[in-house]
């Protein structure tokens, strides 16, 4: 599991990448709410731990900027503030949970457990990206009304894209995903399925939907370009 720390207490930074790592998540760090913002729309993760007092933007900003941006990652903000107004910010621009500093770290790791839980349990059946559908289950696809037939990889990486729709999925996390280990194939073979998928997606529909954003990876969109968006 992918995890973010956007904390500005080095130490407690560094405490709590120790201690998470040991309880197998895979952990970055940073100590800017804006740099924390921006990791957190690209970045893919799982679950995000984040600091309320932060320099450059305050972690209720970062919290409601994320919403309303539409990503959905859980949230767990830190505070040393214990006021009830101040709990019931946090929960209504957007977090999922919040915790008083100073914690127990093995709560935090129950919190963040049972966060994670409740996020797979509401994990949708489908994933609609403008008239694309995608059903995990089935490993069907449908372009508006019309199915359109994909190989298993081919489904696989667009799986990944899908699951993260609007956001920047890199080639090595992709390799990882469909292929489990990123040493088995070189990063072009991505490259080679994703022409693929724009083949059967995007150019028999008039269709961009999947997009190459350059030194990090691809983004698939329900924008096209024409409609105010660049």
């Amino acid at each position: 599991m992918r995890l973010l720390i956007v904390e500005d207490n080095v130490r407690l930074a560094d405490l709590l990448r120790q201690g998470l790592t040991a309880e197998g998540f895979e952990t970055d760090w940073v100590a800017d709410g804006q740099l924390g913002l921006r990791r957190a729309l690209d970045g893919g993760y799982d679950v995000i731990v984040l600091d309320v007092m932060l320099p450059g933007i305050h972690g209720y900003d970062v919290v409601a900027r994320l919403r309303a941006n539409g990503n959905r990652t859980p949230v767990l903000m830190l505070t040393a503030k214990d006021g009830e107004y101040d709990i019931a910010e946090g929960l209504e621009t957007g977090a999922d949970d919040y915790l008083i500093k100073p914690f127990s770290f093995v709560v935090l790791v129950a919190r963040l457990n049972a966060l994670l839980r409740r996020t797979a349990q509401r994990s949708p059946t489908e994933w609609l990206v403008g008239d694309l559908r995608v059903d995990p289950v089935s490993m069907r696809v449908w372009r508006g009304e019309r199915e359109v037939e994909l190989t298993a990889k081919e489904f696989a990486v667009l799986a990944c894209l899908a699951e993260r729709a609007e956001q920047v999925v890199t080639k090595p996390e992709i390799i990882e995903r469909v292929w489990e280990s990123q040493s088995e194939r070189p990063l072009n073979v991505v490259e080679v399925y994703i022409s693929a998928l724009r083949r059967k997606l995007d150019t028999p529909f008039g269709r961009m939907s999947i997009l190459t954003v350059r030194g990090a990876g691809y983004r698939l969109t329900a924008r096209q370009r024409g409609d105010g968006h660049p």
